[in-house]
């Protein structure tokens, strides 16, 4: 029997509209984390009203209000595979209005995928003064996530499409001010992608056939890849005491029909097993917990 994989959290976050939902929607459906009837299903809801191109987006955006405005309100979770972890992917709302849901989810992570859209103005906007490519890139390293990976996105968008010259320019200027805010570049995965078509997402896209790859400098020697599956893979999983006692900081508590109420939080010490049973403690009661399943 092989060893088990690790569990790491990344967080999605960006300016809005830099196609965050869409780009997680794809990748979790290609890694196996959705199936085909479902993803039909949303294609043909989203024509319905007149979004068909958000059909990858509402595998996270669920609530009524974020598919009329087309926008994530508060933040989604799912979960999928790679070759090397088993991975809680969190959608983080880009837009200013719901800056507190994107604090709650950034402060789950291990890693940060900072989407920047390359469109004409997009990127401009994302990146100015006010914009939320910097607010959240800026609260995602005071937040303590060190690792970061940037997706230049929508590059089927720029002019001409998968402009080379484009994406030099927005990796030029992501990554000055990055390390004005603490991330060293050196370190810091950037990926051409299309959230949309899959362009480099699991495997090389021949769009854009200038990309040689991503380099990121570690003490223990340079790690390489060319596409964004490779970048997840190559994040550094944080290392967790597990041989203290259970330490599980809770994040929210859901109701869910026919299962019951699901707390959920990030494990910071120790290991949750199903069978056992546990103290969930607040400032006023105390409450013993049954953990009944995986």
């Amino acid at each position: 029997m092989g060893k088990e994989k690790t569990h790491i959290n990344i967080v999605v976050i960006g300016h809005v509209d830099s196609g965050k939902s869409t780009t997680t929607g794809h990748l979790i459906y290609k890694c196996g984390g959705i199936d085909k009837r479902t993803i039909e299903k949303f294609e043909k809801e989203a024509q319905e009203m007149g979004k068909g191109s958000f059909k990858y987006a509402w595998v996270l955006d669920k609530l009524k209000a974020e598919r009329e405005r087309g926008i994530t309100i508060d933040i989604a979770l799912w979960k999928f595979e790679t070759a090397k972890y088993y991975v809680t992917i969190i959608d983080a709302p880009g837009h200013r209005d719901f800056i507190k849901n994107m604090i709650t989810g950034t402060s789950q992570a291990d890693c940060a995928v900072l989407i920047v859209a390359a469109g004409t103005g997009e990127f401009e906007a994302g990146i100015s003064k006010n914009g939320q490519t910097r607010e959240h890139a800026l609260l995602a390293f005071t937040l303590g996530v060190k690792q970061l990976i940037v997706g230049v996105n929508k590059m089927d968008s720029t002019e001409p499409p998968y402009h080379e010259a484009r994406y030099e320019e927005i990796k030029k200027e992501v990554s000055s001010y990055i390390k004005k805010i603490g991330y060293n570049p050196a370190t810091v995965a950037f990926v051409p992608i299309s959230g949309w078509h899959g362009d480099n997402m699991l495997e090389p896209s021949d769009k854009m056939p200038w990309f040689k790859g991503w380099t990121i400098d570690r003490k223990e020697g340079k790690v390489e890849g060319k596409c964004l599956i490779e970048a997840l893979d190559a994040i550094q999983p944080p290392s967790r005491p597990t041989e203290k006692p259970l330490r599980l900081p809770l994040q929210d508590v859901y109701k869910i029909g026919g299962i019951g109420t699901v707390p959920v939080g990030r494990v910071e010490t120790g290991i949750l097993k199903p069978g056992q049973i546990y103290i969930y403690l607040r400032h006023t009661l105390t409450h013993l917990i049954n953990i009944t399943s995986q």
